[in-house]
């Protein structure tokens, strides 16, 4: 993985410009790199919530002199600029909101009403000759379907997370990008993190023995409810807002799947998507892939062999369609397993830990604490966490970026100068991820277990086909000398004694 800025930019450059031809770019793609002082054009795709923390990133890029601008933006919505009072928590707070496409055109210097880079349609957008890069910031539904239009236009892509909906979405975007050689980031920011590449360094040194299960979760508790957060407002109208566009249901992936489906106009749909099923996932897609992407890249697994989910919707019973508690564990052909947990209804977390056969790894924002284990002192009953400490044996001290948007940002525009595909988060990466949370919703929500079919690439129910390969694995212990008296008697005779 090449350093994450902003740690060691410019030796990343100078070791990887030179030798672009051979990183995997087509020649059509490296011809149109960037050079260290050439302006690079970035254009974004879609101007909600998240989009502005972007575009407010690439300003202090730029007010900064980095050689980069924003080109054109897109977005279904006129927008809306105000101020405003929220009242939360029995207390009233005075609110700057800037929204949409005419308030996020503003905010970067573009005339409002250029109608080549200030549009409605994201296809107008990729047409521009001086547009090198995207930004895809939308609801999730939209991710694919712009991401294969964006990599076919030849441009860079900075996709937000979760790369795609689907499993087949995630797969035809990472053959597109492999087809037109263009360099490709997911926006899940914690891979900024050198955290889990140098946990997968410990692990690859034997340092935690055979790795057996991780555990990882994410935990939120708003009284509004998860999403609804979000603001609504009356200038969000049928007039004001494309909403064929914004639902995609003249676009596919998928050959005969629309984007989402037909339904009427709604404001909540709108403004708050992460509620419901045909544009987002709640908490498995927002918060659960994020910690699935980065244990998977340190544990050194990526696609699960098979994948159970539970939970439910047992609080935020509001017109939303998405839980509020789940769970899944995902399994691995390398014989490990990933628990995964997550609430929008509690805030008290879970650690977050790789455990292995000699040792464990936890992490903390002090970086990684490495306990050491002994299968040799016995089977006694483990202390209760809070009896007394635990102490680790090491402390891996870990320098963790200030913002972790700005270095996925950063190392995502290195790459694109270096003419290196191989970013801090790529889209294989995404697609792992991604499929491994395809599958725990759709266990959820069919109530039965998936297997990975990797010759077809996608998930199928579950038999018992896993636990009868797994269980009649020996080795990897070391059984006392009495097992030499096991075996079966035949026909009463005693088996042979080693």
């Amino acid at each position: 993985m090449p350093p994450s800025s902003p740690y060691d930019r410019r030796s990343f450059i100078r070791k990887t410009a030179a030798t672009g031809a051979s990183l995997g770019l087509s020649a059509a793609s490296y011809a149109r790199i960037p050079g260290a002082n050439e302006r690079v054009g970035i254009a974004f795709l879609g101007c909600g919530g998240r989009a502005q923390a972007h575009l407010d990133l690439i300003n202090r890029f730029r007010a900064a002199g980095q050689p980069i601008a924003i080109m054109a933006v897109s977005d279904v919505w006129d927008g809306q600029e105000d101020d405003y009072e929220q009242e939360f928590g029995g207390r009233v707070t005075k609110r700057k909101y800037a929204q949409g496409l005419y308030p996020s055109a503003k905010k970067v210097g573009l005339d409002p009403d250029d109608r080549r880079r200030v549009v409605k349609d994201y296809r107008r957008v990729l047409e521009l000759a001086d547009v090198d890069a995207v930004c895809i910031a939308t609801p999730d539904h939209w991710h694919a379907r712009m991401t294969i239009d964006a990599a076919a236009a030849g441009k860079h892509i900075y996709c937000e997370k979760p790369m795609t909906r689907t499993i087949d979405e995630a797969f035809a975007v990472v053959d597109a990008v492999e087809r037109a050689g263009v360099v490709m980031t997911v926006g899940v920011q914690s891979m900024a993190d050198p955290t889990w590449a140098r946990a997968a360094e410990i692990i690859r040194a034997g340092r935690i023995g055979h790795v057996a299960q991780g555990q990882t979760g994410f935990y939120r508790n708003d009284v509004r409810g998860f999403g609804r957060y979000y603001r609504l407002t009356r200038r969000m109208t049928p007039k004001s807002i494309d909403w064929k566009m914004f639902l995609g249901t003249g676009f596919e992936v998928t050959p005969g799947l629309p984007l989402a489906p037909d339904m009427p106009f709604d404001r909540a749909a709108f403004g708050q998507w992460r509620c419901y099923w045909p544009f987002g996932a709640g908490l498995f897609t927002e918060m659960l892939l994020q910690q699935t992407t980065h244990m998977i890249a340190a544990m050194g697994v990526r696609m699960p062999s098979r994948v159970t989910a539970s939970g439910g919707l047992y609080v935020e019973r509001d017109g939303r369609d998405v839980p509020d508690i789940a769970t899944f564990i995902a399994e691995y052909e390398q014989g490990c397993q990933l628990v995964v947990s997550g609430s929008t209804i509690s805030s008290y977390p879970v650690e977050e830990v790789i455990r292995g056969r000699q040792g464990a790894l936890r992490f903390t924002p002090r970086g990684i604490e490495l306990f050491e284990d002994n299968p040799t002192r016995g089977s006694a009953m483990p202390p209760r966490l809070g009896d007394r400490p635990i102490v680790p044996a090491e402390v891996i001290a870990v320098e963790r970026p200030k913002n972790e948007t700005e270095a996925l940002w950063s190392n995502f525009l290195d790459c694109i100068r270096a003419g290196q595909r191989q970013t801090a988060s790529p889209p294989d990466l995404g697609a792992a991820a991604l499929a491994t949370i395809a599958m725990s919703l759709l266990s959820y929500r069919n109530g039965q277990a998936l297997k990975w079919d990797a010759r077809h690439r996608h998930a199928v129910p579950a038999d018992g086909s896993w636990a009868a390969r797994s269980e009649p694995r020996s080795g990897g212990t070391e059984p006392p000398a009495y097992m030499n008296l096991a075996g079966p008697w035949i026909d009463g005779v005693e088996p042979p004694i080693s």
